[in-house]
């Protein structure tokens, strides 16, 4: 009588409710004993409730301990049911139960685990599960591929909503080792519970890596300086106090960066940087003028620059962007000025000087000794355990093409280092929808997030995203998340595109849930966990202003 350890206190006769009655391979039925063993009671200090949905229940079986979830209560619709239930006749009317097995224990065992091809059984007694075995599955509910790992869980970060004293721990590798994601619409509380996770990542020592292209985390953390080490991240203002070289941002970079169409002007603007590379590789100060050069010797010129040389003048970029619209004379021997290059060049160079002229572009690509070097930072914190970096991209544009850009110059970077040269860490960024596809493009656009999503596990990179649509995440990064923490969502479309991460009986729920709720669901949990976040009080500069 294995069942009888867990219901020592209170005889477990108390807590019958009947047998079960049908077996499907997705979930099963069960046959209440009759209608009075549904009204609620108290026993001592356990309160059961068992004519509504969404508690526990036990079923012993020859196999174990099976534990479920009702998702369903019903009395058969007949005329002599509602007649014994007008006349208060309820030993002759026998509701049914329709439950979602979560887990078994096996006699040999004292934890729950995934039930697999193991299933409840015709006849099997059924009991609503006690205080006793809901701690027995609340300490089972992550599913622990090594148990050799000496790994703490996080501070408490929410509640379980069914079990409101039930505050939830979770080990780091639960939440990150697949990459995570946050996905709600607008004031659903996903970026509220965001900085929840954030906080307990830091008072907890774990290393994180926070990307803000809007700076809606500037005032979160307190920054630790030369001066003072005590504070919690190490914080990074590009084109303020951090700068880059432009040689180390790629050619589809700056397209992203300036926002270029798929037709010509990448090409375009990838022609243009060569040409002013080679300016700086013979030390020549202007633009390079290919207005009556012979072919030959242009070609000659053009093919002499290497991978070495990376620099140029960003400042007069526009200027060689409007003077590459030279095409070949009628012998094909020399360059001569075409008017029609010319007219549709000069929408790139005018968008490209717009952007210099109203960002701090030139203040953050800039060889200034002074300053920091971002790539250089990135590197000690990468060495360096149990750190936080934070890196504000706000002073240098707000754009989605800056924002973009940023990412994935610094997601490339991580992705190309050597395991021994990481110490494991998270890797946060805030509304990751803005950053994964071009502007006016239906092709993925940025590399970076995606290369980390499908190699950074091995290195020990892990993803928190957050999002509104995951309909605007691509496919290609979306089926790389193994955890989501999911806020209320309304469109049809956007449940679809989440639903294979969730059970049948979780997505109906979506559209009720109240601000501050959610689901987590992970390939590394027992069961979709329904979950009440706690609001931290770190200052979130995202509150929504009152008319």
């Amino acid at each position: 009588m294995f069942i009888d350890n867990f219901y020592d206190k209170i005889d477990k006769s108390n807590f019958y409710l009947g047998m079960v009655s049908q077996v499907y391979r997705e979930n099963s039925v069960v046959q209440v004993e009759n209608l009075s063993w549904l009204s609620h009671r108290k026993i001592k200090s356990e309160m059961l409730i068992p004519n509504t949905i969404n508690y526990f229940i036990i079923i012993d079986s020859i196999q174990g301990l099976f534990i479920g979830e009702v998702y369903q209560s019903k009395v058969a619709a007949s005329e002599s049911v509602h007649d014994s239930m007008n006349n208060g006749v309820t030993e002759d009317v026998y509701p049914e139960l329709s439950i979602d097995v979560i887990g078994v224990m096996k006699p040999d065992e004292d934890t729950f685990k995934l039930a697999g091809f193991h299933t409840v059984g015709i006849t099997d007694k059924v009991y609503i599960a006690n205080e006793k075995l809901i701690e027995i599955y609340l300490d089972s509910i992550e599913i622990k591929y090594n148990s050799n790992t000496d790994e703490l869980p996080l501070s408490s970060f929410a509640n379980f909503s069914k079990l409101e004293k039930q505050s939830v721990y979770l080990n780091p590798s639960t939440l990150f080792d697949r990459h995570i994601m946050a996905v709600g619409t607008t004031n659903s509380g996903k970026s509220t519970s965001a900085l929840s996770i954030l906080d307990k990542l830091v008072k907890n020592n774990k290393k994180l890596l926070l990307i803000d292209p809007t700076g809606e985390y500037r005032d979160s953390f307190t920054e630790i300086t030369k001066e003072s080490t005590e504070g919690e991240v190490y914080k990074l203002r590009l084109g303020v106090d951090t700068v880059l070289s432009v040689g180390e941002v790629s050619n589809q970079q700056w397209a992203m960066l300036f926002e270029t169409n798929d037709s010509t002007q990448p090409a375009t603007l990838a022609n243009a940087i060569k040409s002013l590379r080679y300016q700086e590789k013979v030390s020549q100060s202007g633009i390079y003028i290919k207005d009556g050069q012979s072919v030959i010797d242009v070609g000659k010129q053009m093919a002499s620059v290497t991978a070495e040389d990376k620099d140029f003048e960003l400042k007069i970029l526009p200027e060689q962007i409007a003077a590459e619209t030279d095409k070949t004379n009628k012998s094909g021997k020399a360059y001569q000025q075409d008017s029609f290059n010319f007219n549709n060049n000069q929408w790139l160079a005018q968008k490209v000087q717009y952007k210099l002229d109203n960002t701090s572009l030139i203040n953050f690509f800039s060889n200034d000794s002074l300053k920091e070097n971002l790539l250089q930072q990135l590197d000690v914190f990468l060495q360096k355990p149990n750190s936080a970096l934070y890196i504000d991209t706000s002073a240098i544009g707000t754009n989605d093409g800056i924002g973009g850009m940023i990412i994935d110059l610094i997601s490339n970077y991580l992705i190309n280092k050597q395991r021994d040269e990481i110490n494991p860490f998270v890797f946060f960024v805030d509304e990751v929808h803005r950053y994964t596809k071009a502007i006016n493009s239906e092709s993925d656009y940025y590399t970076g997030l995606t290369s980390i999503a499908r190699e950074g596990r091995k290195k020990g990179i892990f993803l928190f995203l957050t999002t509104q649509n995951p309909q605007d995440v691509p496919d290609t990064l979306l089926g790389q998340i193994g955890t989501l923490l999911i806020h209320r969502l309304t469109h049809v479309e956007e449940i679809r595109t989440i639903q294979n991460h969730l059970k049948a009986n979780s997505l109906g729920q979506i559209k009720k849930l109240d601000k501050g709720e959610a689901i987590l669901t992970s390939i590394n949990l027992l069961q979709d966990l329904h979950l009440n976040m706690n609001k931290t009080n770190r200052h979130h500069k995202n509150d929504t202003p009152q008319l």
